[in-house]
């Protein structure tokens, strides 16, 4: 009810009750009924007050939400690092020996039915590691974009921004993710992304596609004397609520115009759930980057990935995963060894539900590459080894 609706009522209320306590008891009235009247005035107008301020406003209050998240975690390399960083090509979780917060948001986001908005603010080693390119407070933002649906039947969006990255199956929220630690895959690929993306959702749910139009490789703000837009694709089918299969793409160069390299780069995995206690992840990145501006030589790279997960009950989950990733040409981990990287990895790593919306969880990982582009027991090594725990809350 509006609060011209209130005046009005409560105004013809105040006339009302004074002419009846005027009134002559010589009218049609008795004084019992009188009072009776009086009565059931006073109760249609506190009912009529209550019901107004107990509703809301406005919707807006409705479709805005406030929501968090929060990773701390210590991780021991067994490499002893002086400076306490992890490897160069480690970019989540990647201090040693000390406590630390991976990354921690706060997020607001607002969602109707035509529109929709979100902005959250970040910090944590995460942020400092992944947006060290980045200028100013361009580093702490984790996701600021805005939408609007186009279509009146269907569920067909543009929205605009810097956006969760369209590749891979893991994300920059461990809680997410079957391991702990991210795999070399998901490290050395883009987290984040800025642009403009037209998404497209079947009725059925089932299928989801988009098509994107980047500033870059990873990249909120162009790399300077870039001016070519980069494109990228996704493609999700999920035939049933066991079944998830991704295709992703990129197109385009991360470096100036003048000395331009095209890359391109395709993502895929299969998620499945074979059992309720188990499932399995499968995935692949291939990449290739022209040797120089014009070239029709490429440099190429690869990454097969395998994640199995076990959950015997709802409080707990182990998971183990094995990876590979080859890049003798050093396009994206640069080595300056004989072979480049080509490096396997390996995880195994528990996880406890402490509550709904708290997770404790811990990691022991190993990495061995065909060079010694490691260090342990203060010498160059093909091997490195380090364990990690973390306490994810999210709000």
């Amino acid at each position: 009810m509006k609060y011209l609706d209130i005046k009005l009522i409560l105004g013809l209320g105040i006339i009302m009750i004074g002419a009846f306590n005027n009134i002559n008891a010589q009218t049609f009235l008795s004084e019992v009924e009188r009072r009776s009247v009086i009565a059931q005035i006073k109760n249609e107008l506190k009912d009529s007050l209550n019901n107004t301020y107990n509703k809301p406003t406005s919707k807006t209050l409705d479709n805005f939400k406030i929501s968090g998240y929060l990773e701390t975690y210590y991780s021991y390399d067994f490499g002893k690092p002086l400076d306490h960083n992890r490897p160069a090509f480690v970019y989540a979780f990647n201090r040693s020996n000390e406590v630390n917060l991976n990354i921690g948001f706060l997020k607001a986001s607002y969602s109707s039915e035509k529109v929709r908005a979100n902005l959250a603010l970040m910090a944590g080693t995460y942020s400092n590691a992944n947006l060290a390119a980045e200028p100013g407070v361009l580093k702490n933002i984790y996701e600021a974009n805005a939408g609007v649906k186009i279509s009146k039947h269907k569920n067909l969006w543009i929205d605009a921004g810097i956006f969760a990255s369209h590749i891979g199956s893991e994300s920059a929220i461990g809680k997410d993710c079957w391991n702990l630690t991210r795999s070399i895959l998901a490290d050395n690929s883009p987290y984040f992304e800025s642009g403009v993306k037209i998404s497209y959702t079947s009725d059925n749910e089932k299928w989801f596609a988009s098509g994107l139009v980047l500033n870059g490789w990873q990249r909120i703000q162009r790399v300077n004397g870039n001016n070519m837009p980069a494109i990228g694709h996704q493609l999700i089918y999920k035939p049933n609520s066991k079944i998830t299969l991704n295709s992703s793409s990129f197109i385009g160069s991360d470096t100036p115009d003048s000395t331009r390299q095209m890359r391109y780069f395709h993502n895929f995995y299969g998620k499945f759930q074979l059992h309720e206690k188990f499932g399995l992840i499968v995935g692949f990145d291939i990449g290739a980057q022209q040797k120089s501006k014009g070239s029709s030589d490429y440099n190429n790279w690869y990454s097969p990935a395998l994640i199995a997960k076990y959950s015997p009950s709802d409080k707990i989950s182990i998971a183990a995963s094995g990876e590979y990733y080859s890049d003798a040409n050093g396009v994206i981990i640069y080595t300056g060894t004989v072979n480049g990287f080509q490096t396997f990895g390996y995880s195994l790593n528990l996880d406890y539900n402490i509550t709904d919306n708290v997770m404790w969880r811990i990691e022991g990982r190993g990495f061995a590459s065909q060079d010694k582009i490691f260090t342990l027991d203060n010498a160059s090594s093909s091997q490195n080894y380090f364990v990690t725990t973390a306490l994810a809350i999210s709000f």
